[in-house]
């Protein structure tokens, strides 16, 4: 990943309602969700929904897929690591910092 598209990246989760919707999607997993069912469980209009899954799209954290009459929308994980990779490339200059014992969680 590059510095553009991290930032890209970071502009498009630094809202509070496209936060949630990506959280969300990423806690559906692959499988992802529709619109309908986003907008039922965040309480979102669907118009407003919408925007934010467009930029979330332009920002290639997720992605959409035609499935019949409906659209599902899919968490992008591997954008997701890639980014998460990019920020903590140079942690703690290459020494580790998590503290003794601690576990990391991964990412999938």
């Amino acid at each position: 990943m590059n510095e553009k598209a991290a930032v890209a990246a970071l502009a498009a989760l630094a809202q509070q309602a496209r936060l949630r919707v990506f959280r969300a999607l990423v806690g559906a997993g692959p499988q992802g969700m529709t619109p309908g069912a986003l907008s039922a469980m965040l309480d979102i209009p669907a118009s407003t929904l919408s925007f934010h899954l467009k930029e979330l799209v332009h920002a290639d954290l997720v992605s959409a897929e035609r499935e019949g009459r409906n659209l599902h929308y899919r968490p992008a994980l591997g954008r997701m690591n890639d980014l998460l990779v990019y920020l903590t490339a140079h942690c703690c200059m290459g020494k580790p910092c998590a503290p003794a014992g601690a576990r990391r969680r991964t990412a999938c």
